[in-house]
Formats: C-alpha cells, sequence, structure tokens
C-alpha cells in the first residue's frame, strides 16, 4: 500500500524539476526545510515555527526528508543531549532555489506580506531582497530579538550574512514579533510608528537602524491583467491594511 502511495507521487519524467517536486513536492516539505536553512531544530521548535501543521504530519514529512537524504536527525551534546532535525549539506544547497521561488512568488499580484512570518523566513528574506549596491557604503552589525530567537546580520561591502547566533553586541537591536520587523523593512511603516504601538522596540543606534530598513525592497508585482488583480485585492479586503499593503498600525495594538 505505501509503495503504490509512493508510486501515485511520481511523475516518470527524467526532468530534474519533476524529481524535485517528487522529492520535496508534498505540502508541508518546503516549509519545514526552510525552518531548518539556520540551524537543527527540535520538533517542538518546528511546531511552533509552522503553527498550522499538525504533529503527524510534521512527523510524515521529516521521515520523507530524512529518507530523500535532505534532513538528517542528530543529538545535541551534553547538557542538551536532545534530539533534532538538520539538513544535510545536500539539503543546505537548496537555499538559492528558497531565494529564487521567493523572490519570484513575491511578484504575484496575491501575494500578501502581511500574514504571519516566522523568524527563519524574515532573515532568508534578508538574505533574498538586499539591495547590495544601495550598501557598498554600509558597515553595521544588526541584531534581532524574537522572543528566546536571537539572530545577528552583519553588513560589509555591499555583502549581507545573517546567522542565528547572540545580538549581543549589536550596533542596533530590534526587538519584537518578524511581522513588526517586515512592516518597517517591507512595509516602510515608521519606527517610531511601530515603537508606539508596542510593537517593536530598537536599542542602539537609531541612524543605522533607519539605514538598514531602506537597503531591502519587494519587487514591483507582475502584470497579470485586471480581473486577477481585483480578484487578489478582494480576497485581502478582510484585514484592515495601510497603503503599504501591511496592515495598519494603531496605539491600541493592532497587530502588524
Amino acid at each position: 500500500m505505501e509503495g503504490a502511495r509512493a508510486d501515485r507521487r511520481r511523475y516518470q519524467d527524467a526532468c530534474g524539476a519533476a524529481h524535485a517536486l517528487e522529492l520535496v513536492g508534498e505540502r508541508w516539505a518546503l516549509l519545514v526545510m526552510r525552518e531548518l536553512m539556520f540551524g537543527p531544530r527540535r520538533f517542538s521548535d518546528l511546531r511552533v515555527a509552522l503553527p498550522g501543521i499538525s504533529a503527524n504530519v510534521l512527523t510524515q514529512r521529516l521521515e520523507s526528508l530524512e529518507a530523500s537524504g535532505i534532513v538528517e536527525r542528530l543529538r545535541l551534546p551534553p547538557p542538551a543531549s536532545v534530539q533534532v532535525y538538520g539538513l544535510t549539506p545536500w539539503g543546505l544547497e537548496a537555499e538559492p532555489i528558497f531565494q529564487a521561488l521567493g523572490r519570484w512568488a513575491a511578484r504575484s499580484p496575491a501575494h500578501d506580506p502581511a500574514l504571519p512570518l516566522s523568524a527563519v523566513s524574515l532573515m532568508l528574506s534578508f538574505r533574498t531582497m538586499f539591495d547590495g549596491r544601495q550598501a557598498q557604503a554600509a558597515r553595521m552589525t544588526v541584531g534581532f530579538v524574537f522572543g528566546e530567537e536571537t539572530f545577528l546580520v552583519r553588513i560589509a561591502r555591499g555583502a549581507l550574512t545573517a546567522a542565528r547566533e547572540a545580538a549581543d553586541g549589536a550596533q542596533v537591536t530590534f526587538s519584537g514579533t518578524p511581522e513588526a520587523v517586515a512592516a518597517a523593512v517591507y512595509g516602510k511603516v515608521p519606527l517610531a510608528v511601530l515603537e508606539e504601538s508596542g510593537a517593536l522596540a530598537v536599542a542602539g543606534d537609531r541612524a543605522k537602524a533607519a539605514q538598514f530598513t531602506s537597503l531591502f525592497a519587494l519587487p514591483a508585482p507582475a502584470e497579470v491583467g485586471q480581473a486577477r488583480r481585483a480578484s487578489s485585492t478582494s480576497a485581502r479586503g478582510a484585514t484592515t491594511t495601510s497603503a503599504t499593503g501591511f496592515p495598519a498600525v494603531s496605539k491600541n495594538g493592532v497587530r502588524v
């Protein structure tokens, strides 16, 4: 029975793209991989980062990705001594695919940048949407604190690196939610507005904080016809948004 289900997932096509879909085409598989791009995670960490996935489906996807050689089980050294899941070296090679796919899909008029966003997704977006030409003169270290998760971004000589590490010593630190940071970076919501609403806290060099938010931009929407554009706009009508497409921020703490 299991073999029959596996056969149905095969395209019987020699194209590498077809085989890629056989490997990672099931729902949630790519998002599980995304959450492992910044290092191994516990099963419970993945559940938190992907709140829409059930424990059963997450188990199935991890097992499938492990069988394909994309994910491996590891055990952290003492004192942690817990099992975690990480991408294999071959699995990590998929990051450029995520960047290309994300950049392409962000041009869809139906893309809603105001939906929930994981911390890893935000960090990957920085690697993807960074404008190195505009950042040639920029030199900074930027920390991010999202609850218990911390990241450090370094920018120098027109290049950006991002890693899951302590934000100690960063020239400027953003604390809040990934959605709030995205509103500042991509929605261009003023930092003062986000701070006043309580959605975001900025500590350190405020000039560098403002400069950081200017170094990224979402690509322009693709032209796909007026009917499709009207349909996508209607689909997002349930959420009150600002002119940027991100939910409006108020003193009452409306989600950003």
